[in-house]
């Protein structure tokens, strides 16, 4: 055997910090209030159409225990296999959202689900995890080319376009949209200049106003937001029956199961709507409790990626954070009337299947990054189990 000396960092063992009480309290509070409202929304509307009362709250607990699985996979374990399977994730997502364009199952209008048996997947769940991963993966290791142009914005934009393109397709405008808005921030937050990212704002003006003015029925949405009354009866009918629910719900709401809305006003109100059958039953106290706890969501998932390990696990904490956030602002933003209407569900609150196990595995993902020490605090560790040299290269002993 031969001894030979590297510039390596040394295989310290690194004591990890007890999981994220805070973030797994806000995770599971935000999935009791879900799966209780999912039951008091859905119950009349699933009696009606299929007989069943429980209808709906079975399948949500079913997916509930797939989604716990997915939990504990995504919170345990080593989290670098995504940074290794990038590209082929990217590849497979991309794929499915071309399948799904010419295999895939419609329903209101939109072709955005692939069918097996009585299961249904959305495509653009593993869009969402792998496009963020794919940023994560080159925003990490591009470091300061990120603020070039060519390099560090085009591919990253080019990328997030063509999978806007593909959802649009569906069509998936809100989905769209989460993507943009999490692609362009992380980029910011990389160091890109801001210049950049503004003429992508601009270059993508013209064609948002082709496509709201182009589509009747864009249009249609564009101009109930300013006076949703005109077309109550037609697509404002849910924003405005949301705004009458959470206006009759007051300050504590009429109680669990006592709302009117349910009675056949609000058919989707255990769907991208359930903020509004919220507000009608547990009233203020109710949508503000939920707001409190993705706010724990977002605040937890923002540590997580400030202490990472390494800079790949701050990028992919950072963009599941900014992911959540932003579905879950525009959502309640289109129940309140602030923000046209998107169909968006509301996350680990709404009723889903692949949706909510995916987001699942996500806020696994974060609590396994929250569980690193933060940066600075293990480099000192390192330091000091090499003699207490402050260099950054350190020398250490590799037997052969």
């Amino acid at each position: 055997m031969e001894g030979r000396i590297k510039n390596e960092v040394p295989a310290v063992a690194i004591e990890s910090r007890p999981m994220d009480l805070w973030l797994l309290a806000a995770l599971l509070g935000l999935l009791v209030v879900g799966s209780v409202e999912v039951f008091s929304s859905s119950a009349v509307y699933a009696l009606k159409k299929h007989g069943d009362s429980l209808f709906f709250l079975k399948r949500q607990l079913a997916w509930l225990v797939l989604g716990m699985g997915a939990l504990v996979i995504g919170s345990s374990g080593n989290y670098g296999w995504l940074r290794r399977w990038t590209y082929p994730l990217l590849a497979i997502s991309l794929c499915m959202l071309v399948g799904v364009l010419f295999f895939g199952a419609t329903l209101n209008g939109a072709r955005r689900w692939f069918m097996i048996g009585p299961l249904s997947f959305q495509p653009v769940e593993l869009a969402k995890l792998s496009l963020i991963t794919y940023l994560a993966y080159s925003l990490s290791k591009k470091a300061d080319k990120v603020k070039t142009f060519s390099v560090g914005f085009v591919p990253h934009l080019l990328v997030c376009a063509i999978m806007m393109g593909l959802l649009l397709k569906q069509p998936d405008l809100g989905s769209s949209i989460i993507l943009a808005a999490t692609t362009l921030t992380m980029l910011f937050v990389a160091g890109t200049k801001i210049s950049y990212l503004a003429l992508a704002v601009l270059a993508a003006a013209p064609l948002a106003y082709s496509m709201i003015i182009g589509t009747p029925w864009r249009l249609q949405r564009f101009m109930a937001y300013f006076n949703p009354e005109a077309y109550k009866q037609g697509v404002a009918y849910q924003v405005v029956q949301a705004q009458i629910g959470i206006g009759s719900g007051g300050t504590t709401g009429s109680g669990l199961g006592l709302g009117r809305q349910q009675l056949g006003y609000m058919p989707e109100g255990h769907s991208d709507f359930i903020m509004s059958s919220i507000g009608e039953e547990m009233g203020f106290v109710g949508i503000s409790l939920v707001l409190f706890l993705f706010a724990i969501l977002i605040w937890r998932g923002i540590r997580a990626a400030l202490g990472a390990r390494d800079s790949f696990g701050s990028y992919l904490a950072f963009g599941i954070t900014l992911a959540f956030a932003y579905q879950a602002l525009i959502n309640t933003g289109v129940v309140l009337g602030i923000l046209p209407a998107k169909g968006l569900t509301l996350p680990f609150v709404s009723y889903g299947g692949t949706s909510l196990m995916v987001s699942m595995y996500l806020a696994g993902l974060l609590l396994n990054i929250g569980q690193c020490r933060p940066a600075k605090r293990r480099e000192r560790e390192l330091v000091n189990s090499v003699g207490g040299t402050r260099r950054k290269k350190r020398a250490v002993l590799v037997v052969e």
